[in-house]
């Protein structure tokens, strides 16, 4: 994808650099920019003073200021659209880089440059780590206006997001009304976060706190808790689809050598020597240990040269030996490694190399907080009114399969807010369709904006000296979405 120049912002901007002395994650976003906002007074009371908010822009401003598309990414995505929905991005594409500006600012608490607990406290001297500030969807939106403004955005055009990002492009309506956000794509999202998807943030979090290494947060980056975030995105993945999606892909196969190693199957390199060490070696497999671990755990065995002896004492002071059959060469157990579990444990070490537990927690918390109706005293908290409210062309695309954020979800927005049009995704995939569906999603999206965009739709196109072949990003870093189809 080539990229055009981040458009300048009249705020103060942050060396990124800078912040990489504690975040190791912000370099992993090329060309992005992060500028610093004065000052934001949370939901909560909080208020925060010079902190970083990061966003990436494609295209160019026109005079008026208002051929803007706001894109918002989901849980653990960036700034950088090219990643996670690259085949939406380009010349008479769904974000239109010749006709829009298409700008994406990064949610706080993520690790990839916005402030996050990576950030450091100015009155500690240390990272906010787990004294991080409760951060909900409503403060970002606020957050990024603030940028918007500096960029010479005088409304926007259209606001698209999916997953968190839909709670974002609904919040953006809400908040700014009609006057300031034109048109809206939802996708994939809810209008308060359900007790079915608080209750798997919990979970996710609890693996997390399980990690010995998570130390309340107070973690180092040397040794962070790299196996309660890898078992949190496991279970995540298996919320992003379907049972249909994981078996029509993975059914019972047993997994290649190379994606047991891609895995880091520790098993691939040690061969059990006994029966006790590869009763062992199934009993424990995933569980991320080192070698000399293992080894260790195995010395104290008793063992013979025809075969190996285990004496398991219980409560009731009775013993059980286990040995293998004298008619037997070779243990012959049943297949217990699949390659659905290559596919998540790969997954789970990919994540670790590329997120923080801290952010994690936090960006999860935010999701949990979700609630367009909270606090709006002017509709009695009253949902129904508060979308009722809602005045702006609003597409509204849902994914049949999608077991995390229903349809039921969608047709409810749908249902409520006046001027809008449910479209449904047919897919196995699950959740993770909005990230996959690329070609339908697109048309939908074109055909919403030639009708309540028209005037920028059908304006001359800029051309761009530099455009060239577009590459399109086939292994996203940051995308919600896991492509499984080659594995």
């Amino acid at each position: 994808m080539i990229e055009y120049p981040v458009r300048e912002s009249s705020l103060k901007g942050v060396d990124p650099e800078s912040l990489e002395a504690t975040n190791p994650y912000v370099k992993l976003v090329k060309n992005q920019r992060i500028v610093e906002v004065p000052e934001l007074e949370l939901e909560s009371g909080v208020v925060l003073k010079n902190f970083p908010i990061a966003y990436k822009t494609w295209g160019e401003l026109n005079e008026r200021g208002d051929n803007v598309i706001v894109v918002c990414h989901a849980l653990t995505g960036s700034s950088d659209v090219s990643d996670w929905w690259g085949p939406l991005l380009g010349p008479d594409l769904a974000f239109d880089i010749s006709r829009f500006l298409v700008v994406c600012l990064n949610s706080m608490g993520s690790p990839y440059g916005s402030f996050s607990p990576m950030n450091i406290n100015a009155q500690t001297g240390e990272p906010y780590g787990p004294e991080f500030p409760l951060c909900t969807v409503r403060d970002d939106v606020r957050a990024h206006r603030i940028v918007l403004d500096s960029l010479g955005v005088n409304s926007i055009a259209c606001v698209v997001g999916g997953s968190m990002g839909g709670m974002l492009a609904l919040e953006w309506s809400v908040t700014f009304g009609k006057a300031y956000v034109k048109n809206m794509v939802a996708l994939a999202t809810s209008a308060r976060h359900s007790a079915w998807c608080i209750s798997w943030s919990e979970a996710q979090r609890q693996s997390i706190y399980s990690d010995p290494n998570y130390l309340d947060g107070y973690y180092s980056h040397e040794n962070p808790p790299v196996v309660g975030l890898a078992a949190a995105r496991m279970s995540a993945l298996l919320t992003y689809r379907s049972r249909n999606s994981f078996e029509n892909k993975f059914s019972r196969r047993s997994p290649s050598v190379a994606q047991q190693e891609k895995s880091n199957k520790q098993s691939v390199k040690l061969k059990p020597s006994n029966l006790q060490e590869h009763n062992l070696s199934i009993h424990n497999d995933g569980h991320r240990r080192s070698i000399a671990q293992e080894r260790k755990s195995s010395v104290s065995s008793d063992t013979s040269s025809n075969d190996s002896l285990r004496s398991v004492s219980s409560s009731t002071s009775t013993s059980s030996v286990v040995t293998l059959s004298k008619n037997s060469r070779a243990i012959k157990p049943a297949q217990t490694y699949f390659s659905a579990q290559s596919y998540l444990r790969y997954q789970g070490k990919k994540f670790i190399d590329r997120f923080d537990a801290n952010c994690y927690i936090s960006i999860t918390r935010k999701l949990d907080t979700h609630d367009l109706a909270r606090e709006r005293f002017e509709y009695e908290e009253d949902l129904d009114r508060v979308l009722n409210s809602i005045e702006q062309p609003s597409l509204v695309i849902g994914i049949k399969s999608d077991g995390l954020f229903t349809y039921s979800e969608q047709e409810y927005l749908a249902a409520n807010i006046p001027n809008s049009r449910l479209e449904k995704i047919d897919s196995p995939e699950g959740h993770d369709a909005f990230l996959l569906e690329f070609k339908l999603i697109n048309e939908l999206i074109i055909n919403f904006l030639k009708e309540n965009a028209k005037e920028i739709t059908e304006s001359p196109p800029r051309l761009w000296q530099d455009l060239g072949e577009r590459e399109i990003v086939k292994n996203s870093l940051f995308g919600e979405a896991e492509e499984v189809t080659n594995w």
